[in-house]
């Protein structure tokens, strides 16, 4: 049997990426995926090469800022599929902006994507979460995309970091809270560390800026001298974390932090 047999999940920003990649091992470990992004070929590619390779997926047009989206989104995903087991709060963005040059229009749109993307994901799937949690022995799951700047602090963006902690705290909430009134939903949170990703390429950009140059290989090797494991993370290292944490391998497993950083944090 594989780890998520007759599971569903519904993963935010999982055109490419890591949400990408969570989506296809989630396939391959026998769960249905949903996925839901502002990217809508990109997405709608990403199902065909999931469905190319024996998997049921689908695809749904979701800008996680917007509450009508999410209600969309779910209805599409539990009439397909019939119910939720898994979300995935993956969709995220990086501005690499310092306190001193943002705008609060910046700090809006960080906000909306980062922290009311959670909150509106959250609430919106509860329902069917909670439906699936009482009829699966070991509940539903909610991982959410946190990061090590949600645990120790960013030089090169302080805002971000205040958004990325901001769901940390707010998945052990969640997961109390839920515990507490007997959803049967774990929650818990993911914290990549420098990952090759088009939103590692941003952070190693504004590396390269602050070292006085446009050339991003100074930079990497600036970042790679912060990695005690000696090499940046892939989209695979930090999927298969969201694969454990959301399968029942993590079933006492709630309100914790999973860190995936090659040992920053350790430092």
């Amino acid at each position: 049997m594989n780890r998520l047999d007759g599971k569903v999940a519904l993963i935010s920003g999982a055109a490419r990426g890591i949400g990408a990649e969570a989506a296809r091992l989630m396939v391959e470990a026998g769960a249905k995926v949903a996925i839901g992004d502002v990217l809508d070929e990109r997405g709608r590619e990403t199902v065909r090469a999931l469905e190319s390779a024996g998997g049921e997926a689908t695809y749904s047009h979701l800008d996680v800022t917007r509450e009508e989206d999410w209600t969309a989104c779910v209805a599409a995903v539990t009439g397909q599929f019939g119910g939720l087991d898994i979300l995935v709060n993956n969709a995220g963005v990086f501005l690499g902006m310092s306190i001193e040059e943002a705008s609060l229009g910046d700090w809006r749109r960080l906000c909306g994507v980062n922290l009311t993307g959670v909150f509106l994901g959250t609430k919106l799937t509860l329902p069917a979460l909670r439906d699936s949690g009482q009829r699966s022995p070991h509940g539903s799951a909610i991982v959410n995309l946190s990061s090590v700047a949600g645990i120790v602090g960013s030089s090169n963006d302080p805002l971000y970091s205040m958004t990325k902690g901001g769901v940390a705290l707010f998945t052990k909430s969640a997961a109390l809270e839920f515990a507490r009134k007997g959803y049967r939903i774990r929650v818990n949170s993911i914290h990549p560390g420098t990952t090759e990703t088009d939103m590692g390429d941003q952070v190693l950009a504004i590396r390269a800026r602050n070292l006085g140059t446009n050339d991003l290989e100074p930079a990497r090797q600036q970042a790679l001298t912060r990695i005690p494991i000696g090499r940046m993370g892939t989209v695979t290292d930090i999927a298969k974390g969201i694969v454990f944490l959301a399968s029942d391998d993590a079933a006492f497993m709630t309100g914790a932090g999973l860190v995936v950083d090659g040992g920053i944090t350790a430092q």
